[in-house]
């Protein structure tokens, strides 16, 4: 069985939106304070904790490229925070997320539909150990399965 590295946004993002005010798009970061569940910053891949302040923007994933690329919505804390890369578990942004989509790709970025999965956050990582050793993938994208939001991407080890 294979181990994983959850990937966080890239620090240089973040620090971008905290001292720009601006995202990806040239949009304006929106500043929140955290009030209760849904606040997942994807720096330091930890939940938000009320009376936090947090900030939202739009980023554009670095991965994938081409036809499947998208910006997101992502929260980061709007002080600095330590950036998060997990290795061989599922960060709290996503085991605590009520249901969350696996987005399992190619290495040249196509989307592997037959192993995509949306399931409850705490049953992310079984689904994502039974997905992750097919030859195929090259690395797979969580996202919150409502809204969309991407949390983290997950990369083998």
């Amino acid at each position: 069985m294979s181990t994983f590295r959850c990937m966080p946004i890239d620090t240089d993002a973040a620090a971008r939106f905290r001292a720009t005010g601006r995202d990806d798009r040239g949009g304006p970061v929106h500043l929140r304070e955290v009030t209760g569940p849904g606040f997942p910053c994807r720096h330091c891949l930890r939940l938000g904790r009320p009376g936090e302040r947090m900030l939202l923007a739009s980023w554009d994933l670095p991965l994938p490229q081409g036809p499947y690329w998208t910006p997101s919505p992502v929260f980061v804390h709007a002080h600095d925070c330590a950036r998060g890369e997990i290795l061989d578990a599922l960060p709290e942004t996503v085991t605590e997320n009520a249901i969350v989509s696996l987005r399992h790709y190619d290495a040249q970025g196509m989307v592997l539909y037959d192993l995509g999965v949306v399931v409850p956050g705490e049953e992310a990582e079984a689904a994502l150990r039974a997905r992750i050793d097919d030859p195929r993938v090259a690395y797979v994208n969580i996202h919150t399965a409502r809204p969309g939001c991407w949390l983290t991407r997950v990369e083998k080890a």
